[in-house]
């Protein structure tokens, strides 16, 4: 049987062929370093004071707080803060 380029139905023919993309720059597999980036995500808002706080909202809700934060240019967490620290200002 030939080797035809465009086939790639019979895999152990093209096994040791070196394909195109990116290549790998850790021996970590990508869970382990997601999981090492967002411990030291964490690390880093801890020295910065950040604590994390979790809400369930609706989507009408994050879609108006999504477009007010990008209208003053702004992230959303920072906005949410903004907001509830100029309401417990007023109490």
């Amino acid at each position: 049987m030939a080797k035809e380029h465009t086939d790639r139905t019979t895999l152990d023919l093209f096994a040791n062929e070196r394909r195109p993309g990116r290549p790998k720059t850790s021996p970590l597999s990508r869970d382990e370093q997601l999981r090492i980036n967002k411990r030291n995500q964490l690390k880093r808002d801890k020295v910065r004071g950040l604590r994390r706080v979790e809400l369930k909202m609706s989507g009408e809700a994050v879609d108006a707080l999504n477009t007010l934060a990008e209208q003053r240019n702004i992230s959303r967490s920072e906005l949410i803060e903004q907001m509830l620290l100029a309401q417990l200002k007023l109490d």
